[in-house]
């Protein structure tokens, strides 16, 4: 019974970590392909975006707006953006359902051009609180912490 009970917490584990890892696949790949505002709609209304080496943003509008200007300046200035996420932990829900995860993401801008190389603009660890809505991942709460910029 016991060993009954452990492969289902794990099929359920499992099955967990792949709807997460998907989420972040496709939100990653709205806000690199320029869709700003369907990547803040991955945020619940209240949401908040918190890197700690700026002004946290709350609220999807106030997202949807910082995320449209910037993806906007870097259209302007002829790069590509591209985001890659790794080392992802997904802790069980809590009973009211919250799921908490951690990762690296690195930043990488290539400009326009033959041969052209990415360049890493960013190396940083992020903490998510998720929730589920209508049957969809949500971020509540974003901290993205930059290398190199705490002790």
């Amino acid at each position: 019974m016991i060993e009954t009970t452990v492969m289902a917490d794990q099929a359920a584990a499992g099955e967990l970590f792949q709807q997460i890892q998907q989420f972040y696949a496709r939100q990653m790949r709205l806000l690199d392909t320029g869709a700003a505002e369907e990547w803040a709609d991955t945020f619940t209304e209240d949401g908040v975006f918190h890197q700690n080496v700026a002004e946290p943003l709350t609220g999807r509008a106030n997202i949807a707006v910082a995320s449209r200007k910037r993806v906007d300046q870097l259209v302007g200035d002829g790069v590509t953006r591209r985001h890659w996420l790794g080392m992802l932990e997904v802790d069980p829900p809590g009973s009211d359902g919250v799921v908490r995860t951690r990762y690296y993401a690195i930043s990488m801008a290539t400009p326009r051009g033959a041969g052209a190389r990415p360049q890493i603009t960013a190396s940083t660890v992020a903490e998510d609180t998720l929730v589920r809505h209508d049957g969809v991942w949500l971020v509540r709460h974003r901290l993205v912490t930059h290398d190199g910029t705490t002790a």
